[in-house]
């Protein structure tokens, strides 16, 4: 089921390059669903499963397993962590927020210093991520580095929960979510033979994508994602790119990539045909791992479908569940349509 493998894969630690315990889980499922596994240079996850036909056009369906996450680049000599961000994180999201670090999961919480302590001007400002550290319970330096090290990960905790009607709060749905897609696809009868890549570091500038669009060299490629939603109420409605529960989200642009018009328009078709509700971005934001693959070789025509995220990049995103199913049909359909010859 959809939605449980979606828990199971955002409650996994995968920040960008220590993406292994994802990896591991999609690649057991792979190989139980018959596909053939190999594992790259980069870290990318590469699976093949066998369709009813023989391919009509090499296609490839891409998601990323990396998260945003933190990476320890200091310990205090009273024992308090310093980090950067792995990804883009809004610095307004931090502030004590539960983190587990490393491959032994040290809890922590991010800390800023007591309100008391702020000038009037600095209560005016976002606090600089120099001015925050991640707490551990340490009261030194010696017994800070018997729980950590510098180069160590963190991550946000990984509370799941399902509230309102029909919504999914958890951390790193972007983009579990299209994992969550692929690995289902891979476990349904095929109607061709399609290649799975699920790539390391997109959050960190789609470095993964580059490395597996070489080495797979699809002609036809679709990206399966999270995009930000950014539907608060008040936002203006020209600002606002796309709701969840509105369907999926069918992008012509985005801050890297202009889309396959052709294929653009194979998917609102689809959507028609099939009754799927679905939406496209209002304004243009973000990007996704179609960038670096559209741009590999000599060019791939490339595609996305995305489910609607709101507060993507916090420890706290959500999406609407029946987007997430209708993402899942709509990219079998695709993957019928090419099949079929209809591109």
């Amino acid at each position: 089921m959809l939605l449980e493998t979606l828990k199971t894969l955002c409650a996994l630690s995968g920040p960008s390059s220590y993406e292994g315990p994802v990896r591991d889980y999609l690649q057991k499922r792979a190989e139980a669903a018959g596909a053939q596994t190999r594992i790259d240079g980069m870290g990318n996850l590469i699976c093949v499963k066998e369709g009813l036909l023989p391919a009509r056009k090499s296609l490839m369906l891409a998601a990323h397993m990396d998260e945003v996450g933190l990476m320890v680049k200091r310990i205090t000599d009273d024992g308090y962590v310093k980090f950067v961000c792995l990804g883009g994180i809004d610095r307004r999201v931090l502030i004590g927020k539960p983190v587990f670090l490393g491959k032994d999961r040290v809890p922590g919480v991010i800390g800023l210093k007591a309100i008391h302590l702020t000038t009037a001007e600095e209560e005016k400002k976002v606090p600089k991520l120099e001015e925050l550290y991640i707490d551990i319970g340490a009261k030194c330096r010696e017994e800070a580095e018997k729980l950590t090290h510098i180069g160590d990960f963190a991550v946000f905790s990984d509370f799941i929960t399902e509230f309102g009607q029909g919504m999914l709060k958890a951390k790193a749905i972007d983009d579990r979510v299209g994992c969550a897609v692929m690995i289902e696809l891979m476990e349904q009868v095929l109607p061709m033979e399609v290649t799975f890549a699920f790539t390391v570091q997109e959050e960190v500038g789609t470095r993964g994508a580059m490395g597996a669009a070489f080495s797979v060299k699809p002609e036809i490629a679709l990206i399966l994602e999270g995009t930000t939603a950014a539907d608060a109420p008040t936002t203006e409605a020209h600002r606002r790119v796309c709701s969840p529960g509105k369907g999926p989200v069918l992008p012509y642009m985005d801050g890297g990539t202009v889309y396959d018009p052709a294929l653009y328009g194979l998917l609102r078709d689809l959507a028609t045909e099939h009754d799927i509700p679905w939406q496209t971005k209002e304004y243009i934001s973000g990007g996704t791992d179609a960038r670096v693959i559209q741009r590999s070789r000599e060019g791939v025509r490339v595609a996305a479908i995305s489910a609607a995220v709101r507060y993507l990049h916090s420890p706290s995103s959500v999406a609407a569940t029946q987007d997430l199913n209708q993402m899942e049909l709509l990219a079998f359909h695709f993957v019928e349509a090419i099949a079929a010859g209809r591109v």
